[in-house]
Formats: C-alpha cells, structure tokens, sequence
C-alpha cells in the first residue's frame, strides 16, 4: 500500500506562482513513477506533469508546458511541481499520484496505483 499526501496550493493572482508536493509513503515508495492531474469543475481529470521514478524523465500536458516544472528529491519520495506564470484556467483540484513506469496519461491508465486526496489550487485573474 502506498500513501500520498499533498501540501501547497491555495489562492494566488494571474501571473504569480505556487508550489505543490506529494510525498509518498509504504511499500516501494522510493521506486515510483509520480505525477500530478487535476480536475476544474464540471470537467475531467486531465494529466499535468510526470516524473519517472528516478526522477531523470519528465512529461508535461502542452497546457502547463514551459510554465510548471515536477521534481523530485533526493529520496525519491516526494514529487514537486512547481507552478509559474499561473493563469485563472490553471483553477482546479490538483491530484497527485503514482505508479509504475511508464506513467500513464489517462485516469483509468493500469500503471497509476494510488491517488492523493487533492489540493485547491485557484487563481484569480
């Protein structure tokens, strides 16, 4: 069983930045893939960023391309994305959550196992 818990986000204005973390707990939490969806409201859960377990690799939705940026730390446990040049679409529940790799892209993807509890991240315009 793995555990994910998430701190960070909040409100910020249009144009400002925030910075999100997921820390993973349980069996083989050093070993996964991690990543972050969100879900607005009256929308889907859409992918944001990934990182491979070792954290060499990284994947990004072409929405958040060039503005947000996951890390994670030396322990591998603990996924960060940090999130620049916010915009009010950027508005949502953020998810954080693991696996295998390769990460999947989708909600239902096999290679996610465990999903975080979410995080309100809203920006103001």
């Amino acid at each position: 069983q793995v555990q994910l818990v998430e701190s960070g986000g909040g409100l910020v204005q249009a144009g400002g930045s925030l910075r999100l973390s997921c820390s993973a707990s349980g069996r083989a939490s050093g070993l996964l893939a991690m990543g972050w969806f969100r879900q607005a409201p009256g929308k889907e859960r859409e992918f944001v960023a990934a990182v491979n377990w070792s954290g060499s690799s990284t994947r990004y939705s072409d929405s958040v391309k060039g503005r947000f940026t996951i890390t994670k730390d030396n322990a591998k446990t603990t996924a960060t994305l940090q999130m620049n040049s916010l915009k009010a679409e950027d508005t949502a529940v953020y998810l954080c959550a693991a696996g295998r790799d390769p990460f999947g892209q989708t909600v239902n993807s096999g290679s996610i196992g465990s999903w975080g509890q979410g995080t309100q991240v809203t920006v103001s315009s």
